[in-house]
């Protein structure tokens, strides 16, 4: 199996690659225009490996697109290419309608002609799985129950609007053309090699460095945390066992207050980096700032449909997964170091431009 996976050198698509390298057979064509999230070193281990390509292109570049189809002839597609950070999204919309919308658009018109010229034994093994966030429902209730597949889209944030539109664009081509399309939509993520604008690693890296930890509002909005590796055992099983047209919902099955993950990842380091005889004191370093516009209460994810009818389930416990992450970093300062450097832009691995 060949697959085009977009987006692989953001967090996500790194851990799906590198899940799809060490756990299957697939050949991988990483596409990746290499904005500012997008780290080649999340895939150092990938770059020798003969079952890995790298390709950088934009997705909202038809003419890269097709020439990346024609070379790679891929029997899979995965999207994972977005724009993702909320408050980026309220600072600069525009180039989240560029890349979450036309992207999308671009890719999906890419995907449709490759698939009408496909032999007819490929083109019934030919999927498109788009994968997508719990951001487009909005606001779920403190007394409500966790978000199905059913749920009413509602989006507070250019980042999530733009994101429902491209889920709307991946349905209508399911419908209205026939391309074999998959949707996910997952909670949120967190582990190893995530860019330190978000929230975890972002606490962790600043309490790393004795700065205050800037806690939006009270703290108390909630969400439903997923261990990036889960998410990516879950995109495989989509990929493979998915029914055509169907969405899954991704979740962690652990809904928690912003403010006690910080005190988790407090406590953490208190463990693992604070040496005996020190009175260094994480939590006393957390600082509550003036809340961003639009800031979604809670998000909860009801995951029981790609449980029951594909057999996923979460295998990351949230504290543990929690603890491991915070280790991860305080113990690879050699990845993200050139981020917070900015030296990491400067080198690109691999890389075939087209």
């Amino acid at each position: 199996m060949r697959i085009v996976v977009t987006g692989g050198c953001g967090f996500i698509g790194s851990a799906l690659i590198r899940f799809l390298l060490r756990e299957t057979d697939a050949e991988v064509v990483n596409v990746d225009k290499l904005t500012y999230a997008a780290n080649p070193a999340s895939l150092l281990q990938a770059v020798n490996n003969p079952r890995y390509h790298f390709v950088k292109a934009d997705i909202a570049d038809a003419a890269a697109l097709c020439r990346v189809f024609q070379e790679h002839a891929p029997d899979r597609v995965v999207h994972l290419a977005a724009e993702s950070h909320v408050d980026r999204s309220i600072d600069a919309p525009e180039t989240f309608l560029q890349t979450n919308i036309v992207g999308t658009f671009r890719l999906l018109e890419t995907s449709l002609g490759y698939y009408r010229a496909l032999p007819r034994e490929r083109k019934s093994e030919f999927r498109f799985l788009h994968v997508s966030t719990d951001e487009v429902y909005g606001d779920l209730g403190a007394d409500l129950p966790p978000f199905t597949e059913r749920a009413a889209y509602a989006p507070s944030s250019p980042y999530a609007a733009t994101k429902a539109a491209a889920d709307h664009l991946v349905n209508a081509w399911q419908r209205t053309f026939g391309l074999p399309t998959l949707m996910t939509n997952c909670s949120n993520n967190y582990g190893p090699y995530q860019f330190p604008e978000k929230l975890i690693p972002h606490m962790i890296l600043t309490a790393l460095a004795g700065q205050p930890l800037p806690v939006y509002g009270d703290g108390n909005q909630v969400r439903d945390w997923l261990h990036v590796d889960d998410h990516a055992r879950a995109l495989w099983t989509v990929l493979t066992k998915g029914t055509i047209g169907e969405t899954y919902n991704v979740g962690g099955n652990h809904q928690v207050r912003n403010i006690e993950v910080v005190r988790s990842i407090c406590r953490a380091l208190q463990d693992l980096v604070v040496q005996p005889g020190h009175d260094l004191h994480y939590e006393n370093l957390i600082t509550f700032v003036e809340d961003r516009p639009g800031h979604d209460a809670r998000y909860a994810i009801d995951s029981r449909k790609i449980e029951t009818e594909l057999g996923w389930s979460c295998a990351e416990e949230f504290e543990a997964g929690l603890r491991k992450t915070v280790a991860w970093y305080a113990q690879n300062e050699s990845w993200w170091r050139p981020v917070l450097d900015r030296t990491y832009r400067l080198e690109r691995l691999g890389a075939k431009e087209v």
